[in-house]
């Protein structure tokens, strides 16, 4: 689970401002009403800077949001405190995550759930969840598919000028052990000059059967796989695929 976020966190809303967070949460409500769920208390694991999280909360959820990196929960805690909300926001990794009671939902979006590398610690992931999940509770997550990190990311290089930001973003894939390594650096414009941020990141590709095995393992229900931010089932080319969840009662 490689990133240590530190220079990153601060230009991280920079660079994701073509995100359409209001579309990912208008998803997330549309999964509630679909399987029938109305949670009041929800944990998002890997939280970032809280583009989801205090998006839910301004919608009334009650919203704890959980992350490895300070510096990433540094920045959604001024943004939570800028909205007026009060979000509980924790210093965790979600590998080995406490909460001191249950909660009625539990997210991980934005392909974190690709950043646990080890089978083994994923299936430590989807245990704890489940020993937090309220019986019924959903569990959504979305992964980055093999196809995208194998293919389209690949062993592949991207150069983005993003206004007072440049960066080139180098990737490999390993086939053995099927991780994609992301050897990013970015130029980031500071009055007349730039510094630099270097970050090396890693995702390991799951099937949809390995996620299947791993949530039976633990416990968890499968509902629904689907294609991104749709209910239609994943092509061989989808990019992005969502997981729905449930802990049996």
């Amino acid at each position: 689970m490689a990133a240590n976020y530190s220079g990153f966190a601060y230009i991280y809303d920079a660079l994701m401002q073509d995100m359409d967070y209001d579309r990912w949460v208008e998803y997330l409500n549309e999964i509630f009403k679909r399987f029938g769920v109305k949670p009041e208390l929800v944990l998002e694991l890997a939280c970032g800077t809280g583009n989801i999280c205090i998006r839910l909360a301004k919608q009334g959820y009650d919203m704890i949001g959980l992350d490895s990196s300070e510096d990433m929960l540094n920045v959604a805690v001024q943004k939570s405190k800028d909205s007026g909300l009060d979000i509980l926001f924790l210093h965790q990794d979600m590998r080995e995550f406490e909460l001191y009671g249950t909660v009625d939902a539990i997210l991980c979006m934005l392909d974190s759930i690709n950043y646990i590398t080890d089978p083994n610690d994923l299936k430590k992931v989807f245990k704890l969840v489940n020993n937090y999940l309220n019986p019924g509770g959903l569990f959504i997550f979305d992964i980055n598919s093999k196809y995208k990190l194998s293919t389209i990311l690949g062993n592949n290089t991207f150069s983005v000028d993003e206004n007072d930001i440049f960066y080139v973003w180098e990737n490999n894939y390993e086939e053995k052990n099927q991780i994609c390594n992301f050897y990013l650096t970015f130029f980031v414009k500071e009055g007349s000059k730039y510094d630099r941020i270097d970050e090396i990141h890693q995702e390991r590709a799951y099937s949809i059967s390995e996620i299947k095995q791993y949530l039976e393992h633990a416990g968890l229900q499968c509902l629904g796989v689907f294609d991104q931010l749709t209910f239609a089932e994943p092509a061989d080319d989808s990019e992005r695929i969502f997981f729905i969840a449930q802990r049996k009662d």
